[in-house]
């Protein structure tokens, strides 16, 4: 009899490991029919629900009944794995499958951490910690099912995120400061009235920059196009310069905050009114400008667009300069 069982527990694993290679030969196979992101990664949301359930609460699952929550279990993450390998190349090689892989990853280890909680919980009671690495696995797969559709859903994903982050941080500080007309001890801690005047057109320029990746947004869904290489590179390109754009507009906004560092703004100002990167300041503006070229020139523009990319740089060297003059101004 103990032999009997010793045989049964070294069969297990292979038995497995049997019905692993059964489900990967059937895909490439192709008996298997070819599920969506979305397909696949609802199935592991409802696999690993499953799961969780059949080990909350006694009586606990046969070992035949364990053995098969568990094949269909990794069934669902082969299939996700399939999903993000066989991605085909004309749905984005770079960006998307960037995204699509580190989304999986995610989804995969939320699977993980479910399990070993499982196994390493006594078996008679949903824990706390049981329910967490649950709700951590439909979590993930509700933002890979959100965001990962296709190459222009990680695109605008990407534009709406960066845009969410390049706000104006002065305008209600300003309104606060303002209120008070009493005069003030320690001028380190208040903006004096040139101070004010240089915050203007520095508002001016951040808020450009928010309006650059608003207008980019909407161009974008409405004339994203993914059939070529081309209009690919293009949009890993738009998405890859806006991510620069929120981490300027924050140095910006350090340099402005009493008391205020002119050399910082006007170093800011300079590089960006050249092009250059060779200041930390220089990000936001110069990834300004980079998108209105590269908006200019790719598919996403068109003649409608064309208008708002003229004004928006012409916004910028007016703000530019209007900075530039009242920092070379006396106090």
């Amino acid at each position: 009899m103990a032999a009997d069982n010793c045989a049964g527990n070294v069969s297990l694993p292979l038995r497995n490991l049997l019905n692993s290679i059964h489900c990967v030969r059937d895909r490439v196979r192709g008996k298997l029919s070819p599920l969506s992101s979305d397909q696949a990664v609802k199935a592991v949301s409802q696999e690993a629900t499953k799961l969780s359930l059949a080990f909350s609460k006694p009586p606990l699952p046969s070992q035949q009944d364990g053995e098969k929550l568990s094949e269909s279990m990794m069934k669902s993450v082969l299939t996700l794995s399939t999903v993000y390998y066989w991605l085909p190349k004309s749905q984005g090689n770079t960006l998307l499958r960037r995204h699509v892989r580190d989304a999986t990853v995610e989804v995969l280890e939320g699977v993980s951490q479910l399990v070993e909680v499982i196994l390493n919980s006594p078996l008679q009671s949903l824990s706390q910690e049981q329910l967490t690495s649950t709700g951590s696995v439909w979590s993930a797969c509700d933002q890979f099912a959100q965001r990962y559709k296709n190459h222009l859903s990680v695109v605008s994903h990407l534009l709406s995120q960066a845009l969410s982050e390049a706000q104006d941080p002065f305008s209600d500080v300003l309104d606060d400061d303002q209120d008070g007309d009493e005069p003030r001890g320690n001028q380190d801690t208040y903006w004096s009235d040139k101070d004010r005047r240089v915050i203007g057109p520095c508002q001016g320029l951040m808020k450009a920059s928010a309006a650059c990746l608003r207008k980019l947004v909407s161009a974008i869904k409405a004339n994203g196009n993914v059939t070529t290489p081309q209009n690919l590179s293009q949009l890993d390109d738009l998405a890859d310069i806006s991510k620069e754009i929120s981490p300027g507009v924050d140095d910006l906004a350090l340099c402005l905050y009493p008391p205020m560092d002119y050399s910082g703004v006007e170093s800011y100002v300079r590089h960006t009114h050249t092009h250059t990167h060779t200041h930390t300041h220089t990000l936001s503006l110069v990834s300004v400008r980079a998108i209105f070229c590269w908006s200019a020139s790719s598919h996403v523009c068109g003649e409608s667009e064309l208008t708002w990319v003229q004004f928006l740089d012409g916004a910028v060297d007016h703000n530019l300069q209007k900075t530039r003059d009242l920092i070379q101004q006396d106090g």
